[in-house]
């Protein structure tokens, strides 16, 4: 009967807090609102199961994190230092046809997971890409050359029909300074090809960040 009262009572408080710091999705939470929610849901849970525990000290844990949110949403809010502090500045990956590779280090993020990122964003080709940045809240933005203005009836005319030819995805040979031999294959290239392509450009595999061959046989080269 204890328990059921203790849940009533938290359900009621955490749905207040809820309302009075504001809606946010799951995805579009920064890691101060993640670290924070999960705080206060801890804290409700102990403060319901731990019977031997006062329900008061659980609330007053409660109040004290909420007010730190509440305070802070404020503060983030009227002031754009305490925005940044609090929730992060976004982070340029590409930009200018070149990985920022002091970025994606700082974002721990490889290539590999960046272009996963923007395959699913509908961008299959990093020729394609004029600018990928990470967000405060996770989520990475990426905008397409070309494709920043609004699509007119001519435009979707195009697409239709650039979309009813056959398409292949690139083949992503080398990624992260490491080789995909079943990519180089299906490329139908060989290991002496790339051998000779390396030799003229004067690299190694481990120095290359992104080599990629598509349907025309042009190859896109990226080094760090």
């Amino acid at each position: 009967m204890e328990i059921l009262l203790r849940s009533i009572v938290m359900f009621v408080v955490l749905f207040i807090m809820v309302k009075l710091l504001g809606k946010k999705q799951m995805k579009n939470l920064t890691l101060y609102d993640y670290v924070l929610s999960i705080t206060i849901g801890s804290i409700a849970a102990d403060s319901i199961i731990s019977l031997d525990t006062p329900l008061y000290d659980g609330l007053i844990a409660l109040i004290v994190f909420f007010i730190i949110g509440y305070v802070t949403s404020l503060l983030s809010y009227h002031n754009r230092t305490v925005e940044e502090i609090m929730d992060g500045e976004p982070l340029v990956l590409y930009e200018n046809n070149n990985f920022n590779y002091e970025n994606l280090e700082t974002a721990k993020l490889s290539i590999a997971k960046l272009l996963e990122h923007c395959r699913l964003k509908g961008c299959f080709d990093i020729n394609e890409l004029s600018c990928a940045v990470l967000e405060p809240s996770g989520d990475i933005s990426i905008l397409l050359k070309g494709k920043s203005q609004p699509l007119t009836s001519n435009d979707l005319k195009k697409n239709m029909q650039k979309n009813s030819k056959k398409q292949t995805l690139n083949h992503l040979i080398i990624v992260d300074g490491a080789l995909d031999e079943e990519e180089l294959r299906k490329a139908h290239k060989t290991k002496s090809w790339l051998n000779s392509y390396l030799k003229r450009k004067k690299m190694t595999i481990e120095k290359i960040s992104l080599l990629s061959v598509d349907k025309n046989n042009k190859v896109t080269l990226y080094c760090r």
